[in-house]
């Protein structure tokens, strides 16, 4: 059954028996499936009074769930056209146009903020409280009209004048911007979080033929790729935005392509809990435009769509159908299982459809109340993400949005004065709380819980991760002999393929000692025999986060048990102690803590460089870097640049985990994407930032991902020379959120742990000659075997360390320089103190390290 849903011939439609059977299905409130659902597309008649019946009723106990009964919502809102270049030729679109048509009509190629500023004041005197703020796909990669204007304001891109102008209307006028800017990327969505409580982007179908054929109506919209178009929904999720999104029907789609687009939109729903409302649109032709002799997409096919849309996405979902799009039928929409109607404007057109102009909000309150509901307004950001707060309100936000919401509902407080407040960071931010001792009672007295509280909600749901997890944990077949692959590897292992490391990563009895005892002679040939280390010490100065990776214990939410942020002071203080008995480096890192501001790194920075000049500062992984950049809205260079002046020396490369998404989007939810690490670290390295390289394996990966990773990080050091080393990171599963959901695996074997090591030794080389084993998770007789398996490093006294420990190592938080030296003569080597960038540790530094071995005297936490 592939039936159009414009324009079906007569007979070509489902049998009675499947309709029956579907309708059915839909009364007894069983799941639907896509055969099923293109069935129900096709209702009409008494059918489709009966499907719409089902649909109310799914509906109505939803409203019940949430403690609105009866009500049906609306935002009253000024629609902002902000440019209407776009680099996409929709062939439907008269909302887009061209530089020379806005100059003959004396506009510029965006609106000025005058111009913006003047519509939201006038909407905040009229009561509304959303700023909707539209424009083209990156219309500066199409038209250097639109690079010329941002370059002569001030601005990078597109996405730099939407987050500027964002944070005016919200200090200046108080409204509420939900932003539509498009095709967005992860890192979009990190700049624009802080300064819009919700945002969307219409799916409208995933009938990748409507893009990629000639003659479809997105042909030629690189943006209107529906892969593409999905990765936004999934980045909005993983980044914890409340977002819209939705379908355009009767643009040549079949019935089929409609229900899996719906499928599409639910899958992505379920994984996240993210979509914060879902637009089902009916065609409209419109003259001037390529489709404009298509014909309009029929009531029916609105009012079906919308009640297939309600079986699908169930009871929670919110369903809007634009009140403008139809003429005066609201009565059937209600009927089909909307409770919304979207952003209603006093003052503005629809600019997508301008020629359809808004009901008047006392007209969509009397005909919500002739079918026995009650209109209330909302604001942009549904109530249940008001209510839900953080992650999904950044707290820069949650004063503007708490002005406008009531606290109980969550809707519109309807007599709330609309007037702008100020856009800023959280006041006291390095403020000492919670259990700052954690560093030392992790030890003594361990940790609380074995989980967070949220630990079902933060996450996403477990369940459509296990059924995303299961294909990318299916291990490959592996052909290639093992033995010609030894013999690559001993003749020069730079020559070795893809196959046969491959087929190494999975070695194991005799071939395994063989493939260590190759990758032994190569570390002793590449860097000798020393093993090395380093007096250093590990400052977390937060455990609160709401990223949500599912591989992390350390993470707390503020008002969790274990949770602790150090003040300034205390950071100094625990740099200077680690100063006091020899150290040459402090390694810092934290949660991503909503309260800290994007300077708080270089504040932390130079509070060490302050009291310890000659600290060596390594801090602050790839994710804490973006964290900071988006939040300054300095680009990622300008923010490196800052933070080496303000004392930073190196970075982790920790938050690498596994260098692809396949596996990286399992074990997170909301950090960065590999594409963002690799940026991050290049540019590091560009800018005389050096960095450690890691892998986190023994998790949901296979071999063939280790392989990938390997390649990447050569890949990098063979353009930059930048890594100073390369740190194998078992996976400590004991308290890990993902083992503890039953997904992950309980860590990796001591085979996998070998073989890494050597394959790590083999593929690295001769780019990365260090390669570093963690004592913290291995374990001493395990850190001594890797010594035989190709490493040449153990890594640090460390002196304190929570991230392991919250997980569950059971190897202790920290180790004399005494303790490092008897691992390397277990393994018959000697030892050798460096720094961060192995280099020769100065006299006077040894001493001081061999006077106390490397740790504090006491292991106590800093008082104010």
């Amino acid at each position: 059954m592939t039936t159009s849903a414009t324009g079906a011939t007569p007979g070509s439609g489902p049998t009675a028996n499947s309709m029956r059977r579907a309708l059915k299905r839909a009364r007894d409130g069983v799941a639907l499936d896509v055969t099923e659902a293109a069935v129900l597309l096709q209702a009409r008649g008494t059918d489709l009074d009966d499907l719409t019946a089902s649909a109310a009723r799914v509906r109505d106990a939803g409203l019940d769930a949430a403690g609105r009964p009866g009500v049906i919502t609306y935002s009253k809102s000024v629609f902002i056209p902000l440019t209407r270049l776009c680099r996409d030729k929709c062939h439907y679109c008269t909302f887009v146009t061209v530089p020379g048509k806005l100059r003959r009509a004396g506009h510029g190629m965006f609106m000025s903020p005058d111009e913006v500023l003047d519509i939201a004041r006038r909407g905040a005197e009229l009561g509304c409280k959303e700023a909707l703020i539209t424009l083209g796909d990156k219309p500066e990669d199409r038209w250097p009209e639109a690079r010329e204007w941002l370059d002569a304001h001030g601005y990078d891109d597109t996405i730099a004048y939407v987050r500027a102008i964002s944070i005016r209307i919200l200090e200046e006028t108080g409204l509420l911007p939900h932003l539509n800017p498009g095709v967005m990327s992860w890192t979009d969505f990190q700049r624009l979080k802080p300064v819009a409580p919700s945002m969307g982007m219409m799916l409208e179908t995933t009938a990748t033929r409507l893009w990629s054929e000639p003659g479809g109506p997105h042909h030629g919209s690189p943006d209107k790729e529906p892969a593409v178009r999905l990765r936004v929904l999934e980045d909005a999720g993983r980044s914890s935005v409340p977002f819209t999104s939705g379908l355009l029907i009767g643009i040549g789609e079949t019935y089929e392509e409609r229900a899996d687009s719906l499928f599409a939109l639910r899958r992505i729903s379920r994984a996240y809990h993210g979509i914060q409302e879902l637009i089902i649109q009916n065609f409209r032709a419109k003259p001037d435009t390529a489709m404009r002799g298509m014909p309009d997409a029929e009531l029916d096919e609105l009012i079906a769509t919308v009640a297939v849309a309600r079986h699908i996405m169930g009871p929670a979902a919110c369903l809007q159908a634009p009140p403008n799009l139809v003429d005066s039928e609201y009565g059937r929409l209600i009927g089909a299982g909307i409770d919304d109607w979207g952003g209603v404007s006093p003052l503005t057109i629809d600019h997508v459809n301008p020629e359809r102009p808004w009901p008047q909000i006392e007209l969509l309150r009397e005909q919500s109340s002739e079918a026995g509901f009650d209109l209330r307004e909302r604001l942009c950001v549904y109530p249940e993400f008001v209510q839900r707060g953080e992650p999904w309100l950044d707290p820069r936000l949650l004063p503007h949005v708490r002005a406008l919401a009531d606290p109980e509902t969550g809707l519109a407080l309807p007599d709330a004065v609309v007037e702008g407040h100020p856009w800023q960071e959280p006041e006291e931010a390095f403020t000492s709380s919670g259990r700052t001792d954690l560093h030392h009672t992790i030890d003594t007295e361990g940790r609380t819980g074995d989980r967070r509280d949220d630990f079902d909600a933060v996450y996403g749901d477990w369940e459509a991760l296990r059924e995303a997890a299961a294909p990318g944990m299916v291990p490959s077949r592996i052909d290639t002999d093992v033995r010609s692959a030894l013999a690559t590897a001993a003749d020069d292992p730079t020559k070795l393929t893809d196959d046969e490391a491959l087929a190494l990563l999975h070695a194991d009895g005799p071939a395994l000692d063989a493939l260590c005892g190759i990758a032994d002679d190569v570390r002793r040939a590449a860097v000798g025999d020393d093993v090395t280390y380093i007096v250093t010490r590990n400052i977390n100065f937060t455990n609160v986060c709401y990223t949500g990776c599912r591989f992390c214990a350390f993470a707390q939410r503020r008002t969790d048990a274990d949770a602790y942020t150090l003040s300034l002071d205390q950071v100094a203080d625990r740099a200077a102690q680690a100063w006091d008995v020899g150290a040459v480096e402090v390694c810092m890192q934290g949660g991503i803590h909503p309260d800290l501001p994007g300077t708080a790194y270089f504040d932390i920075a130079k509070a060490v460089k302050e009291r310890v000049p000659g600290m060596h500062v390594h801090a602050f992984s790839p994710m804490e870097v973006v964290n900071g950049a988006t939040r300054t809205g300095l680009s990622i260079r300008e923010w490196l640049t800052a933070a080496k002046e303000a004392g930073l020396d190196t970075i982790p490369g920790t938050a690498a985990e596994i260098l692809d998404d396949e596996v990286r989007w399992i074990l997170t939810k909301g950090k960065l994407p590999a594409a963002t690490w690799i940026e991050v670290v290049t540019t590091a390295h560009e800018l005389g930032i050096r960095s450690s390289s890691t892998m986190m394996y023994g998790h949901v990966d296979q071999p063939r991902h280790w392989l990938g990773h390997f390649r990447t990080l050569s890949r990098i050091q063979q353009q930059t020379g930048g890594f100073t080393e390369f740190v194998t990171l078992p996976f400590i599963h004991t308290n890990a959120p993902v083992y503890l959901a039953g997904i992950a695996r309980p860590g990796p074997t001591t085979r996998d742990n070998r073989a890494v090591m050597a394959m790590a030794r083999l593929l690295l080389h001769p780019h990365i000659p260090n390669i570093q084993t963690s004592w913290v998770k291995l374990g001493t007789e395990g850190a001594a075997e890797m010594l035989r398996s190709g490493a040449n490093d153990l890594g640090g006294t460390l002196m304190e360390e929570t991230i392991s420990r919250m997980a569950g190592s059971s190897y202790g938080s920290y180790k004399s320089v005494k303790d490092l030296v008897a691992v390397a003569e277990a393994a018959g080597r000697p030892a050798k103190p460096r720094t961060t960038t192995y280099g020769e540790v100065p006299q006077e530094r040894q001493q001081a390290a061999a006077a106390s071995d490397g740790h504090l005297p006491e292991l106590l936490p800093v008082l104010e």
